[in-house]
């Protein structure tokens, strides 16, 4: 797949979050339609439709059974590593990072993004593809999708340089305030290994957050895709009483895991106490 033809991100971003839909609406075990079946009640290709469905079952959401179909998954087991009570700051991961921008286009948000954003599926939402690079190497494929009436006048230049949340802030008024974010491990289909310059299949760390501002209102809901070979996710659990903890300096060019900069990368606390790594290895 050319994974520079314009369009390719959100066809194939647009099919996998079809299929979500349809999962999330099954039980685990229940069958799902065909890749046929799919490409005609999407309008895709099969290209596209095989792609998203080669995504899911790397996911661990979708089963294949040969000669049988495909299948919803087993429900997945979800292991909380602190407390929900506990506040902390998130340290930022190492290296200078920046963006490139694949898409970024303005549609209806759909059902499924429309739930998560608790907003109407025929509104307007901003998606955004961009890759993530760390010292010029590629490290994580984002997709974001952002409450459009939040974000009039945003400009292509203020995502690549990852300026999203202080665009929000100073411009109008919107102030982040909370994350959920969940983390697991998958691995990468054949056109997100063109893009991050590894192997079709290497392992790679699965982001999804929602971020919510001030209000409880959802702004953001984004997944993002980072190498496995060089990302890894370290967790500082506190077991008891302890002195005063010592204010880690902000740093204006590092990067949250999963999170881009912005009011959380200077020094806003976030409900999290894992870190993420870059490995020397790659």
């Amino acid at each position: 797949m050319d994974v520079d033809v314009p369009g390719t991100v959100l066809k194939r971003e647009r099919a996998r979050d079809a299929v979500l839909e349809l999962i999330e609406s099954r039980s685990p075990g229940d069958a799902i339609p065909s890749e046929r079946a799919l490409c005609a009640l999407l309008g895709v290709s099969r290209p596209t439709v095989r792609s998203a469905i080669d995504e899911l079952v790397a996911a661990g959401l979708l089963v294949r059974e040969h000669g049988r179909g495909m299948f919803v998954a087993p429900a997945k087991i979800t292991q909380e590593l602190v407390s929900a009570d506990l506040t902390l700051t998130v340290p930022q991961a190492a290296g200078t990072w920046s963006s490139r921008l694949l898409e970024f286009t303005t549609h209806q948000a759909g059902a499924r993004v429309g739930r998560k954003l608790r907003m109407s599926p025929a509104e307007d939402i901003l998606y955004v593809a961009r890759l993530r690079l760390v010292d010029g190497a590629p490290m994580a494929i984002e997709h974001l999708h952002i409450r459009a009436a939040l974000a009039p006048g945003l400009s292509a230049q203020e995502l690549e340089n990852g300026d999203l949340y202080e665009h929000l802030r100073d411009t109008h008024g919107v102030h982040v305030h909370e994350a959920v974010q969940a983390i697991e491990p998958t691995v990468v289909t054949r056109a997100e290994a063109g893009f991050l310059d590894v192997p079709e299949l290497s392992p790679a760390l699965l982001f999804e957050r929602l971020t919510s501002d001030t209000t409880g209102r959802p702004v953001e809901y984004v997944h993002s895709l980072y190498r496995g070979d060089r990302y890894r996710i370290v967790s500082r659990l506190t077991l008891g009483p302890a002195a005063a903890a010592v204010p880690v300096p902000a740093d204006g060019d590092g990067h949250h895991p999963g999170i881009p900069p912005g009011d959380f990368a200077h020094g806003d606390a976030i409900t999290s106490s894992t870190r993420g790594d870059i490995q020397s290895g790659g």
